[in-house]
């Protein structure tokens, strides 16, 4: 019994010592209590959505259908409905919002509260993450940045979540100075800095009248690199309906143009803007009654592709990706002699500001610095094209439709070539067989 109490008491005081430390040096805040839960991890890549109806058991049975995996609640009551359907839950309430309750951490009846919430809702089977604010300037991140310490200290298994914005955002909105790629960056750096979240999400709606805006490839890079930077996930808010005459509602195609341009820059989540169209906002994926619309069928099988393919690179490491044909904003062309690249090259295509872009892109993956997956998305949203795609190995091409990988039809160069027939908007994860 002595050579095991000896060991105890020792531990007791390395665990008040270390506690001591992280109290003296703003790790933990007075008043938090650790959770011993492990830190929060993306799981199945994320598919949710903004302004949905109340969750139902039929709403919540629609969602389920269509291929979303995280609904949002506004009650701990809604919680019970996601987990009957198998999903996740992303609780949505003011202790959470800084907007709402500045002070929270700061008025002990408030932070009462917030710990008793957080105590009865952090072990519900089907919460996922806390959603904290959107669009936040740069002004906003200090106390961002406490607020979140703290979630992750009461909550370490949850995710806090905030939404960031796009690059068109003015430099008053972001709260910094320069051009729009220095303002944008300094934002970035600011917030993954200060903050230090788990994951980067971010929204940009490019389907305007006239034409699409310049910046979405621009905003795809930059969101990639400080994701990457900072070792976390990254989450695309994309667009699915029209709100006034400058915006136009996406189609089928256009979505799947997203949805697989999300994936090729290595994102693990997309969320469609919006779910329920109400007020100004038309389009949408249900009407304001609930009923389905003609882009919820044109997602319902682009949210599993969405979550496969993820699934599939998720271990892997974005390595590069790659533009040929049109340039634009943002985009890196292809080297001529990249391990996969396009034989024969294709055509250099000139590139206007609002003119839809048209080309090939090709993701590159790979567990070392040497890629064996690669995205190849056919970038034009209205019409199919054939990708003569060569790698370094013998090929095959990934099903996302039921999971399963095979060999590619080898066209050339024994084992080295495929041809990809790519419909508008979509693409096709290819690796060198293993």
């Amino acid at each position: 019994m002595k050579n095991f109490k000896k060991p105890m008491v020792w531990q007791l005081w390395l665990t008040l010592a270390a506690n001591l430390l992280l109290i003296e040096f703003g790790s933990l805040l007075p008043g938090a209590e650790p959770s011993a839960s492990a830190p929060w991890k993306i799981g199945e890549p994320i598919v949710t959505y903004w302004f949905g109806p109340p969750l139902t058991d039929a709403v919540a049975q629609q969602m389920a259908e269509g291929g979303w995996n995280l609904v949002w609640c506004t009650s701990e009551e809604q919680l019970d409905v996601a987990q009957r359907h198998g999903l996740r839950a992303m609780l949505q309430n003011p202790l959470f919002s800084p907007r709402h309750t500045p002070a929270v951490l700061d008025d002990p009846a408030q932070r009462e509260k917030l710990d008793a919430l957080i105590k009865r809702v952090r072990n519900h089977p089907a919460l996922y993450c806390y959603h904290v604010i959107d669009e936040p300037s740069a002004k906003d991140f200090p106390a961002l940045g406490r607020l979140i310490a703290y979630l992750r200290q009461q909550d370490p298994a949850h995710l806090a979540f905030i939404n960031l914005f796009p690059t068109y955002a003015r430099n008053d909105q972001l709260r910094t100075n320069g051009d729009t790629v220095h303002a944008y960056q300094e934002y970035l750096n600011q917030y993954t800095k200060i903050v230090q979240p788990a994951l980067v999400s971010y929204d940009h709606y490019q389907f305007a009248n006239p034409g699409d805006l310049p910046e979405y490839f621009l905003n795809l890079a930059l969101i990639r690199r400080a994701a990457q930077d900072s070792g976390v996930p990254f989450l695309n808010v994309v667009q699915a309906c029209s709100w006034g005459p400058s915006k136009r509602i996406p189609n089928g195609d256009e979505m799947r143009y997203l949805v697989y341009t999300t994936l090729a820059y290595g994102g693990q989540g997309i969320s469609y803007f919006v779910y329920l169209a109400a007020g100004d906002l038309s389009g949408a994926i249900a009407q304001p009654d609930g009923t389905p619309t003609e882009l919820y069928h044109a997602l319902k099988p682009l949210n599993h592709e969405f979550v496969a393919i993820a699934k599939e690179v998720e271990p892997l490491r974005s390595l590069a990706v790659y533009h040929t044909g049109m340039q634009p904003l943002g985009a890196e062309p292809l080297p001529a002699r990249a391990p996969f690249r396009l034989d024969p090259p294709q055509a250099s295509l000139a590139y206007e500001p609002r003119e839809r872009v048209r080309g090939i892109m090709l993701g590159y993956f790979g567990a070392t610095d040497q890629p064996s997956h690669v995205l190849v998305v056919n970038l034009d949203y209205k019409s199919e094209v054939v990708a003569p795609l060569v790698g370094p190995g013998s090929l095959e091409t990934f099903d996302a439709g039921n999971g399963v990988w095979t060999a590619a039809a080898v066209k050339g160069a024994a084992g080295t070539a495929t041809k990809l027939c790519l419909p508008p908007g979509g693409g096709k994860l290819v690796r060198v067989r293993p």
